[in-house]
Parts: C-alpha cells; sequence; structure tokens
C-alpha cells in the first residue's frame, strides 16, 4: 500500500507542485491544507505517514502546527518547506520536532530523497 502525505502550504501552485512530484514518486496524497489550522485538523482525521509543512503560512504558521501536530502524535513524521533564507525557523521547526526540510522551489529528487528517507 503506498504511503500517505499530508501536504500543507497557502500557495495552490506549491500544493499542486508537491503533489505532483509526490504521487509520480508513487505516494498518495491524504489530503491538502492551506495553513496549520487545517493541516492539524486534516492530520488527526487522515492520519498520514507524513506531513510536508510550510512555514509561513496565514492563521496558523507551520512552526506552530507542527507543535499541535506532535502534541497529539509525538510520532508524526512531518518535513518543513521553506524559501531561501529561513535558516532560523528551519532550526526552530528542527527543533520542535521536524524530521527534516526542503527548500523551494522544489526540486522533484530532492524532496522524493527527503521523503524516502523518513518513510521509505
Amino acid at each position: 500500500m503506498a504511503k500517505r502525505v499530508l501536504i500543507t502550504d497557502d500557495a495552490l501552485f506549491m500544493r499542486v507542485t508537491l503533489k505532483n512530484i509526490l504521487t509520480k514518486g508513487g505516494y498518495e496524497i491524504a489530503g491538502e491544507a492551506s495553513n496549520g489550522l487545517e493541516s492539524v485538523e486534516l492530520y488527526k482525521q487522515t492520519k498520514p505517514d507524513l506531513v510536508t509543512m510550510d512555514i509561513t503560512m496565514p492563521e496558523m504558521d507551520g512552526i506552530t502546527a507542527l507543535k499541535e501536530i506532535k502534541k497529539a502524535d509525538p510520532q508524526a513524521n512531518v518535513i518543513m518547506c521553506t524559501a531561501m533564507g529561513q535558516k532560523s525557523m528551519v532550526m526552530e521547526a528542527v527543533a520542535a520536532g521536524a524530521r527534516d526540510f526542503i527548500v523551494k522551489p522544489f526540486q522533484p529528487e530532492k524532496v522524493l530523497e527527503a521523503v524516502q528517507k523518513i518513510i521509505g
């Protein structure tokens, strides 16, 4: 059975890009969220194997959402998605339990490498 991934990004274009990369890589999309609040709710409903989480989003940022998901499920696998130059936020996310991070603009091989490293 395909591993399931929840995609979280406020930009539709980024969600579509990730969805295409992941489905071509053999992963199933458990859901898509456009902000941290949606992501936390969808995580609880769908229990995906992995979450890709944008750092900067409206309503609830990625680091807060990461902490909420980790509270609900300490075993949750979350990869942060970051623009160049957000190093301090990436460090904060890793400290909060993120397993890895990928940099925008997404390079398919880097995305799949990060996901495979964590969930196979």
